[in-house]
């Protein structure tokens, strides 16, 4: 749901005369040719005289040019502006450009072979009867262009010098601040914000809202990247799929792709993927993820060994050849990036837990690896850099096999503090899941429970500063969403009024008991969350019932509180029935209210703030897993009043999952 690719055109503007003295209007030809045949297209056409405010529109101009998915330029007249502007974007971009002109009948050398479109006018004007079928054929040369194979290169330059490559885009930077960064860094902070607030589904609709279709790469790639650190692997690669979409070569959403890959539980898959990027790229981090595939299938062959529940040293002890073809990998990677620690330090653990579980000394080079690794992992301690939190561990696991306690101690100390204050979960959870790995294999045990004594607690803080008491799991067992019919307006709705009735007063006492059995029908209990977007009505008669049975409750608003209530629950209720009820449900300690714009943001212009809000209730649902989720929908069957309702939800839990949500008929009550 990203804004449409954006298409710059470069023309003249206004009135301007040709040789003869004959004007074009060159206004004109924008509005009634090319920008028709560009949104045609599916592009959203633009020029540089849109942009009033103010500076320079040099700026913008430039910006426009070089970060626009696509350019048609109009060639008719020898504008020394417009040749300007097409050799800029040639010389700085591969692709993307369709020519056009009127009046020539040929254009110079230098641009012949160029994908071009002739229009045809008459007395400086286009001709009526032709340009309905112009703006076809230019719609059609554009879709030729769009859909040309991604490897060719339609610009001169690009073709006549093979390897000359594109600057990376982050350089095409104009001015100190424009539009494209500050919607780029604005959405980024947001896709953080919930990265900290460990928020998958807010992640999930910000990355189809991504800020502008120049920079959509890379925000696609930023929220891949986030839903992988919270451990949602299948949506990390339902987004970095799409992103691959726009450049498949990208090395970062490759290499995100195979993690993500490996986390889903698709070792082959993951492996052929760093495999072949490995190929291609032989670089420290990408060997070591390909390594990290190989430690994967040992940890695969082991949890699958009959002795591995009863005695585990013996199941490693017979799985040790692939445990050794995990540490040679992760040596390999460590040879070609010896500055990285990453590599270096999964290369010594493994090989210490090979020495462990044979009883034999292997022939990879430790010792000196744990020097390596011990300088690395101190520099960057020292440098206090973004992955401070990995350095520490690094340092702590270091120590850990080196049998110094109280160093391990301190830097795993060190660590979780700070992954506590970043709220990142899933730093607290690798070193977890690794302590608990060496711990059942009796490696260095009193130190590694005391270490994971230390990450247990700091989890535990993390669950507290993240709103969940501390008896309650962060993730619940069970998600129970729900949509429904608001009340009545009697002012709109009833016998003779505008509307027929569909969820009247007269049904609040049978619709409240038909939640209460559809609650019981998918087992919720106290352990389970539900989710609903607390309009009067449905949304409020579920949170009542789950509330009653000791669930917690998300209401979920999808405008400022004192715009909700008036849209939403007060707009028709006389004795203050379903006020009261909100409060009671927002005052509930059992309950979360989150507003939408204060999350996510202002909602795009193009969207419906309630279709949003449904994609916001369901991805949060379905980002705790599908089997985990339920639906429940008090729904007449009848299109609604509006984008965003209760129909809107159900299709949209039949296109997500497949499944048909538990439809309750208010007809039928």
């Amino acid at each position: 749901m990203s804004s449409a690719h954006r298409a710059f055109v470069i023309m003249p503007f206004g009135e301007k005369k040709v040789a003869d003295g004959t004007v074009i209007d060159f206004n004109t030809v924008y509005r009634e040719l090319l920008a028709p045949a560009i949104t045609a297209a599916g592009l959203a056409p633009h020029r540089a005289d849109a942009d009033r405010r103010g500076g320079s529109i040099h700026l913008d101009m430039f910006q426009d040019l070089l970060l626009a998915e696509f350019v048609v330029a109009d060639l008719t007249l020898d504008n020394p502006n417009v040749w300007y502007e097409i050799g800029l974007r040639h010389a700085m971009r591969a692709g993307g450009t369709v020519l056009t002109y009127a009046l020539r009948d040929r254009l110079p050398f230098d641009i012949a072979g160029q994908r071009m479109q002739r229009y045809t006018l008459e007395e400086g004007r286009l001709v009526p009867n032709l340009i309905a079928a112009e703006r076809t054929a230019l719609k059609e040369a554009i879709d030729a262009t769009l859909g040309a194979w991604r490897g060719r290169r339609a610009s001169p330059v690009y073709q006549l010098i093979p390897s000359l490559k594109e600057p990376d885009w982050k350089t095409l930077k104009v001015g100190d601040l424009n539009e494209f960064w500050q919607a780029l860094e604005n959405w980024q902070s947001r896709v953080e914000i919930a990265r900290r607030k460990q928020r998958p589904g807010d992640i999930l609709v910000l990355a189809e809202e991504t800020p502008n279709s120049a920079l959509e790469f890379e925000a696609l790639r930023t929220a891949a990247g986030a839903l992988q650190r919270l451990n949602r692997p299948r949506y990390a690669l339902s987004v970095i799929e799409q992103a691959r979409q726009l450049d498949p070569d990208d090395v970062k959403a490759r290499q995100i792709e195979g993690i993500a890959l490996g986390r889903a539980r698709r070792y082959a898959e993951a492996r052929e993927a760093l495999r072949r990027l490995a190929e291609e790229q032989k670089d420290g981090e990408t060997l070591g993820l390909l390594a990290r595939t190989w430690k994967d299938e040992w940890t695969q062959i082991w949890n699958a060994h009959p002795q591995r529940k009863l005695d585990p040293l013996v199941a490693a002890r017979d799985t040790a050849v692939t445990l050794q073809s995990a540490a040679s990998a992760y040596v390999e990677a460590y040879r070609v990036a010896p500055g990285d620690y990453y590599p270096g330090i999964n290369a010594l653990t493994l090989g210490r837990l090979w020495e462990h579980v044979t009883g034999r000394k292997s022939r990879l080079p430790l010792s000196l690896i744990a020097a390596g690794v011990g300088w690395s992992a101190n520099v960057a301690v020292e440098r206090r850099d973004k992955e401070q939190y990995w350095a520490l561990a690094t340092r702590a696991e270091l120590a850990l096999m080196d049998d110094r306690k109280d160093d391990a101690i301190e830097d795993y100390s060190e660590a979780a503090a700070l992954a506590v204050a970043n709220r990142d979960w899933f730093a607290l959870d690798s070193s977890g899941q690794q302590l608990d790995f060496l711990g059942e294999l009796k490696f260095h045990s009193q130190i590694v429970a005391e270490a994971a004594d230390v990450i247990d607690r700091a989890e535990q803080q993390l669950r507290t500063l993240l709103g969940s008491r501390p008896e309650q799991r962060v993730e619940p067992t069970h998600v129970v969403v729900f949509s429904g019919h608001m009340i009545d307006d009697p002012k709109v709705r009833g016998e003779g009024k505008e509307k027929p009735p569909r969820f009247p007063p007269s049904k609040i006492a049978a619709a409240a008991e038909r939640i209460r059995l559809a609650l019981d029908e998918v087992d919720a209990g106290d352990s389970d969350l539900g989710l609903c977007g607390g309009a009067s009505g449905g949304d409020l008669l579920f949170a009542e019932a789950c509330l009653e049975r000791g669930m917690r409750v998300e209401l979920r608003l999808a405008r400022a509180e004192n715009e909700f209530l008036a849209e939403s629950v007060t707009f028709a209720d006389p004795d203050h029935r379903w006020e009261r009820s909100f409060v009671a449900a927002k005052e509930n300690p059992f309950t979360t209210v989150f507003v939408m714009p204060e999350e996510l943001g202002p909602a795009p212009k193009s969207v419906s703030v309630h279709d949003r809000c449904n994609r916001w209730i369901l991805y949060t649902a379905l980002s705790q897993g599908l089997l985990k989720t339920s639906v429940i929908a008090l729904w007449n069957g009848e299109p609604g009043d509006g984008p965003g309702g209760t129909q809107n939800m159900v299709e949209l839990v039949h296109t997500l999952t497949g499944r048909q949500p538990i439809i309750i008929d208010p007809a039928s009550l």
